[in-house]
């Protein structure tokens, strides 16, 4: 699948391309007040009424409505704690609230990574060195080759069955990222950097095992099982949909992956074409875009990660409109046309192929 072409930037046009990108990202934390502070109190209510309402009639879960109802409402409630709520709070979104609970440098989310590894491995490194080759983590996960500039060996041959177990697993992969185990396997790291590393994360995850498949089901007395097992399939909920949506907004077809040259003398003009070219956005309505965290709009994200992300359908308008006039390529499509092309990449990439062409460069 080919990729559709950007037109190369003079230095001049993209001096002028970054210029208004920093403008309309100035607008828009210039505007930022209490209609955010409104939006997310409102996603934090929604919340916590769907958890309370899905844990509530997981007790009842004998019942098959019950527990169908149950495990679902509860599944949309890490969903939307996850990606609208911690998300969107740790990239400091919401820090003009000045509220402790809400500080994007110490919110603590309902998944099993900590928050600080997060913080550490994404809103820096990714955020940072998006879509570079052997620098940005997120390229693959250190699991699957999915651009042909990544050096194929025989493992990739069962990257298919690798891409399935991370998926359903998808909050251990990211629990695991920061730990770099790469590392060790090549003598870079030693093991015992590897037990320290390791006690913030097992007390963690250590709390959130014994929340849902021990505390509420024990609450549950005789109907354990039914609760324990409601936990279960509302985290695979949560691990699949995230799963779907993250690798929607990187590993599209379209989507492009960069040499560590090019952080050569990047200007914050070049930063944001390299956002543009290695990000993907996904069309729906309002729902969608809630639960996706906004992260449908991925292309916004990535230019401008400190706005809070409710505002992103709006900017999208103006950024498409931007683009436009540069002959840059808009990404963006329906979530099963680019699904679809993300399973065609880990499919295809699974065997051997001959390494691309440089890519074209940002600006002339």
């Amino acid at each position: 699948m080919s990729q559709k072409k950007s037109r190369v930037l003079s230095e001049r046009e993209l001096a002028a391309f970054g210029r208004e990108l920093d403008a309309l990202q100035q607008r828009a934390i210039a505007d930022v007040g209490e209609r955010d502070a409104r939006y997310l109190r409102k996603v934090i209510r929604v919340q916590q009424y769907l958890e309370m309402g899905g844990r509530g009639l997981l007790f009842l879960g004998i019942f098959p409505p019950a527990w169908l109802l149950g495990t679902g409402m509860l599944g949309v409630a890490k969903i939307l704690e996850n990606m609208e709520i911690a998300h969107n709070v740790m990239h400091g979104q919401y820090d003009f609230m000045n509220e402790p609970d809400l500080r994007g440098a110490s919110y603590e989310w309902d998944t099993v990574g900590t928050g600080d590894n997060w913080r550490e491995s994404h809103n820096y490194k990714h955020h940072t060195y998006t879509n570079i080759e052997g620098i940005d983590d997120d390229v693959g996960y250190s699991l699957l080759r999915l651009f042909p500039e990544q050096r194929w060996h025989a493992g990739f041959l069962f990257q298919s069955i690798a891409a399935v177990l991370l998926a359903l697993l998808f909050q251990w992969g990211v629990a695991i990222q920061e730990l770099q185990l790469g590392k060790l396997a090549k003598g870079r790291k030693s093991w015992s950097q590897l037990k320290q590393e390791l006690r913030p994360l097992w007390r963690k995850s250590r709390r959130q095992l014994l929340k849902d498949y021990l505390f509420f089901p024990l609450l549950a007395g005789p109907f354990f099982l039914t609760v324990l097992s409601g936990n279960l399939v509302a985290n695979l909920i949560r691990n699949l949909w995230t799963f779907t949506i993250i690798f929607c907004g990187h590993f599209t077809a379209d989507a492009e992956v960069f040499p560590p040259s090019v952080l050569d003398n990047e200007s914050r003009a070049h930063w944001y074409l390299r956002q543009l070219r290695g990000s993907s956005n996904l069309s729906g309505g309002k729902l969608f875009h809630v639960l996706s965290g906004n992260l449908s709009h991925q292309i916004e994200h990535h230019m401008f990660p400190t706005v809070p992300a409710h505002r992103y359908a709006e900017m999208s308008l103006e950024v498409r409109e931007i683009c436009r006039r540069y002959g840059q390529h808009y990404n963006t499509g329906s979530l099963p046309r680019q699904f679809g092309q993300v399973l065609w990449r880990i499919v295809r990439h699974s065997l051997p192929s001959r390494v691309a062409a440089q890519p074209a460069p940002l600006a002339q």
